[in-house]
């Protein structure tokens, strides 16, 4: 069974940095495509960022270009969220997913992601 925890979340002000992580287990997870999303308030659960399993290729949503950062460290089976130069607007719950199935491209579709984290809040004041 596949089992994802993320961790790293909390309150910073805006302009500050956070490193969310997750861990995983219960599969092989070198071979599975990794994601983060996240969830506001009265929103969708919005696509942030992807790693392919061999972290060559990532994906990012538009907004979070240039300030985050996806990496992943398969050894270990985590995957790394760096969030610099946070604005209010990236205040919300983030959750790790992986996906379904091996993935050639780092999806954002999260109906593509069978396992998923219980999240992390990250709320940014300003």
């Amino acid at each position: 069974q596949v089992q994802l925890a993320e961790s790293g979340g909390g309150l910073v002000q805006a302009g500050g940095s956070l490193r969310l992580s997750c861990a995983a287990s219960g599969r092989t997870f070198s071979a599975y495509v990794v994601g983060w999303f996240r969830q506001a308030p009265g929103t969708e659960r919005e696509f942030v960022a992807a790693i392919r399993s061999s972290s060559s290729w990532q994906d990012y949503t538009d907004s979070v270009k240039g300030r985050f950062t996806i990496s992943r460290d398969n050894a270990k089976n985590m995957v790394y969220l760096q969030m610099n130069s946070l604005k209010p607007e990236d205040t919300a719950v983030y959750y790790c997913a992986q996906a379904r199935h091996d993935y050639y491209y780092p999806t954002r579709f999260a109906g593509d992601y069978g396992y998923w984290g219980q999240g992390t809040q990250v709320t940014v004041s300003s």
